[in-house]
């Protein structure tokens, strides 16, 4: 066992293990996201396995230039730089306590007094192992391919070729075999959910509801988030109680997958609902695109209601049952032409009415919502006769138009909170209301982006793997540790790890959107007669109702 252990030490590479100890010290250090002992192992051993893998290619091409090799023995030098690498992670470990804190600080967060760097060390050195032997299963395939092929072709054309089809078969097995059976599960899983009728949200006894037996929409076919949505909301009741004044119900309508075959269908179904129910006699009509598996964010919609004293009518369409990341994976056209679909529908009877009798019309969506949302109208359709406004908020990195009305910036705006042009078409806001920005006016257009600078599915960026973000440079927006660095390949890694977990974060911060923060969005979108005071016991009612709700859970 000893021997075979020493083998194994002595067969690791020298410059791999070098850069696998730099890489995982590096990873050490914060990102977006504060991170668990497990998170955090996950991320260190993969960041190691590509650091050794980068120090492996080095020292082919090294080699392969026939350049001069230290004489030093494979032995002696691994164990050289095993214990150099010890001590510079043993001092990492040590300042990872102080590194997450310095996230849980701002996010207002309970300090940790230990990251467990026993256990993150565990998980690391598993999870580097196990990368290398399937590093090695690859290597040990082309060579195996390599010396078949040599006896027919020139040893290095034989070489490519082995390296291609080895390379055919790993994705072969990761895309035809793991990853499909992987989407088999998640597809069952959430068709499982979605098709769930829960106890607890009765069907609706008002004919004038969505899903109701006077409703074209039957309520089973909305889906679990759509019956969430519809049985969910401000009554007028309530709503009343808090201006001390009369209120209106709002409309919510809903249409799920199961309620009509194609997407037109349910698009054309959704806009006979809202002509039963009245939304074009509203005051605001919202057109709103769910994220991936139908959910309506109530943090969104609840306080415009209120805003507005129930005059509200909002409707949306299922596109699909999977989460967000799944479906942009698999069925990415399924979400803008769905909300093209709705748009369409609503926007040309819209068009159809008295300009001074119609409702105003405003778009939203939050994550993958908004990147469809955003995709849902074409500004040369309604150029003539344009739609007042729109609030999207937590636009994915892969937004087109967020990106592009980044890139072209106020020079003196940072990346996390832009200024574009005179901010009469758009503006961005995020935990503090940057709305009111001095000399500017409105035009016939609102659009608000808001976001926050530390939520990893807004600002994840591919070109971090070989250049600093935008975004990092200084000054940081009020929620990203001022330790966090910029490291080639890694920080991209650490990005992409904090995508994964970025609805676990508090309410205002990362990916999850606070109530208060809609309010300012949707005062500046909406422009309601609302005084300071009632606007800051609104702010206060909904701050306590997610508190309670944070406490329950």
């Amino acid at each position: 066992m000893k021997r075979l252990l020493l083998r194994l030490f002595v067969s690791l590479s020298t410059p791999g293990l070098a850069l696998g100890f730099i890489f995982f010290a590096a990873s050490l250090t914060p990102s977006l996201m504060p991170r668990s002992y497990l998170i955090q192992g996950v991320l260190s051993g993969i960041a190691a396995a590509v650091g050794y893998f980068f120090g492996v290619a080095f020292s082919w091409l090294w080699k392969y230039l026939e350049l001069r090799v230290p004489g030093v023995g494979r032995l002696r030098g691994n164990l050289i730089v095993c214990v150099l690498g010890v001590v510079l992670a043993v001092i990492f470990l040590r300042r990872v306590v102080d590194w997450q804190n310095s996230i849980r600080d701002l996010w207002h967060m309970e300090r940790v007094d230990t990251a467990e760097p026993f256990s993150v060390a565990f998980v690391a050195i598993v999870t580097f192992f196990v990368a290398v032997l399937i590093g090695r299963l690859f290597r040990f395939t082309c060579l195996f391919l390599s010396g078949w092929l040599s006896r027919y072709v020139p040893r290095r054309v034989s070489q490519v070729i082995a390296g291609v089809l080895a390379i055919a078969l790993f994705w072969s097995v990761v895309d035809g075999v793991l990853l499909r059976a992987g989407l088999h599960l998640a597809d069952s899983s959430f068709r499982s959910v979605d098709a769930l009728v829960e106890t607890g949200v009765p069907m609706p006894d008002d004919p004038a509801k969505t899903g109701s037996t006077a409703s074209l929409v039957t309520w089973e076919g909305l889906g679990r988030r759509g019956r969430q949505f519809i049985a969910s909301g401000p009554t007028a009741a309530e709503i009343s109680d808090f201006w001390k004044a009369p209120a209106r119900e709002p409309i919510r309508t809903y249409v799920g997958l199961n309620n009509a075959e194609t997407i037109e269908g349910r698009a054309k179904l959704a806009l006979e609902e809202m002509k039963r129910q009245g939304a074009f006699e509203r005051s605001l009509l919202v057109i709103i695109v769910p994220t991936g598996t139908g959910w309506i964010d109530p943090q969104a919609m609840d306080p415009l209601e209120y805003l507005h004293h129930g005059d509200v009518a909002s409707v949306a369409l299922q596109y699909s049952y999977l989460a967000s990341w799944l479906s942009l994976l698999v069925e990415p056209e399924y979400g803008s032409a769905s909300g093209k679909a709705l748009f369409r529908e609503v926007y040309g009877y819209w068009t159809t009415l008295p300009r001074d009798k119609r409702p105003k019309l405003y778009l939203h969506g939050l994550s993958l919502g908004a990147l469809n949302s955003q995709v849902s109208a074409d500004i040369f359709d309604i150029v003539a006769d344009p739609f007042q406004g729109a609030l999207w908020s937590g636009p994915p990195f892969e937004s087109r138009m967020w990106r592009d009305v980044t890139a072209a910036r106020n020079p003196q705006s940072p990346a996390w909170l832009p200024q574009f042009r005179d901010g009469s078409l758009i503006r961005f806001t995020n935990q503090t209301n940057h709305l009111d920005i001095p000399g500017a006016t409105w035009g016939p257009i609102r659009i608000v982006y808001l976001q926050y600078a530390s939520d990893p599915i807004t600002f994840f960026d591919a070109y971090s793997f070989y250049r600093e973000p935008a975004w990092m440079r200084r000054p940081r927006g009020p929620d990203v540790s001022p330790s966090l660095r910029w490291f080639p390949a890694l920080t991209m890694l650490q990005l992409l790890v904090d995508v994964a977990i970025a609805t676990s974060s508090p309410m205002g911060y990362g990916h999850v959107y606070a109530p208060q923060h809609y309010i300012d969005g949707w005062v500046s979108v909406t422009d309601p007669k609302i005084d300071a005071e009632k606007l800051d016991a609104l702010k206060r009612l909904f701050h306590e109702r997610s508190a309670q709700a944070s406490a329950a859970d």
